[in-house]
């Protein structure tokens, strides 16, 4: 598969260290939502017998980063992609397999349109986590800016 047909989850599975080290796996990766999916992994258990929440964390920004990559790709050449801040709760008991879902808090539009006018333009991403019953286990805000090129 070239660089031009990899789907974003595959090029972030394959780009990114901490993806690869936490095996997510890239389920969906639109421009109106992202799920990935973090394996129950024992190297990555808490006292618990959990996903860390570190790993959580980690799965949560992923799955932002997926969904800011689907929605901006086509602005790569004049805007960088940056985390900018992120809030996270632990909501209830994550035990087993997890699944991060995100979706964008604005219109892709709306961000874009900033950005034409010469912004740096904010945009927050919506993620909540859940066990396979379908429980949330977490909720993570990540904001995110698309910082035009000097």
């Amino acid at each position: 598969m070239s660089a031009d047909q990899m789907s974003v989850g595959d090029m972030l599975a394959a780009t990114v260290p901490m993806a690869r080290t936490l095996n997510l796996e890239f389920l969906e990766t639109t421009e109106e939502r992202a799920v990935v999916r973090l394996p129950d992994q024992a190297d990555y258990h808490n006292h618990v017998g959990g996903p860390h929440a570190g790993a959580m964390f980690t799965l949560a920004e992923s799955a932002s980063g997926a969904i800011v990559l689907a929605a901006f790709g086509d602005q790569l050449s004049r805007a960088v992609p940056l985390a900018v801040r992120a809030e996270i709760g632990y909501k209830k008991l994550a035990m087993g397999p997890v699944t991060a879902t995100a979706t964008l808090g604005r219109p892709a539009a709306d961000v874009v349109a900033e950005l034409d006018a010469g912004q740096r333009p904010e945009f927050p991403v919506e993620i909540a986590i859940r066990r396979e019953d379908g429980a949330v286990t977490g909720e993570m805000t990540v904001v995110w800016t698309l910082r035009p090129h000097s």
